[in-house]
């Protein structure tokens, strides 16, 4: 892949004891944890009920997909966006492969319904009323990296900004013995070619990605969508200007950071 740029309009963060992208920063500036967290994602998007309801994957995808927006100052019916989960939702995949093999005709409509690894991303554009095109991705530990390129060829096929979002949970049951993922963790990037702001430089690279150190890495390394928390440190400002994502078997993303 030729090197990508792209400006940073907007970010979001949630995960467990840090629900937004403001309180992330101080974690990292300072290691201090806001004392009073809420405990759940709770996405405006969605009216009262629905927003009883939704599954918590949707829930973070939505919550940080809605700052994002709003830090970049975009319409969300705008934006064109890609969707990017590990597993989907693997308390809800748990629950539909246990019934399906116990007591197949008392499968939740509602469950079924969430169970499309795609979920967040109809949530989003029903919510929003966004006519834009959307993709959901799912690579493995890549899932991030690989949501990242396919946001930035969208930007070269002359998108003018897109919204990246990447999510997962907790995993549950016989699959949690195959993919480990332990809370709850969701981050939003919207992506453009404004030429002011915080700008990415990626290209995909051969090599194994490091362990990664920073504290928002420490703080949700058990969750399936870690791999995006190294972007997150460093757009935190943890020094570091290079980040490696794992991309897939042996390959990188080598992103650069040009703090605006």
């Amino acid at each position: 892949m030729p090197m990508r740029t792209a400006t940073i309009e907007g970010i979001g963060f949630w995960t467990d004891g840090l629900p937004s992208w403001q309180a992330a920063r101080e974690f990292v500036a300072g290691g201090a944890l806001p004392a009073d967290a809420a405990r759940k994602p709770s996405p405006q998007l969605l009216a009262p009920n629905e927003r009883r309801r939704a599954p918590e994957t949707v829930a973070v995808a939505l919550e940080v997909a809605l700052a994002a927006c709003a830090e970049a100052g975009r319409d969300p019916s705008t934006l064109s966006s890609v969707f990017a989960s590990t597993h989907g939702d693997l308390a809800i995949t748990d629950y539909m492969c246990a019934t399906l093999a116990s007591e197949p005709r008392t499968v939740s409509p509602t469950k079924f319904h969430n169970s499309v690894h795609n979920a967040a991303a109809g949530y989003w554009t029903i919510g929003t009323g966004c006519m834009q095109g959307t993709t959901a991705v799912s690579a493995f530990d890549a899932s991030f990296a690989q949501g990242l390129v396919e946001a930035l060829a969208q930007l070269v096929d002359g998108t003018e900004a897109v919204l990246l979002v990447a999510y997962d949970n907790t995993a549950v049951g016989p699959l949690e013995t195959m993919s480990h993922s332990r809370g709850l963790l969701g981050g939003a990037l919207v992506l453009s070619h404004r030429s002011d702001g915080p700008r990415l430089r990626a290209t995909l690279v051969d090599g194994e990605a490091p362990p990664p150190a920073g504290a928002l890495a420490r703080h949700a390394a058990g969750n399936s969508m870690a791999p995006m928390l190294p972007l997150f440190d460093a757009l935190a400002g943890d020094g570091n200007d290079v980040v490696l994502l794992k991309a897939g078997p042996g390959r990188l993303l080598r992103v650069e950071i040009a703090h605006g």
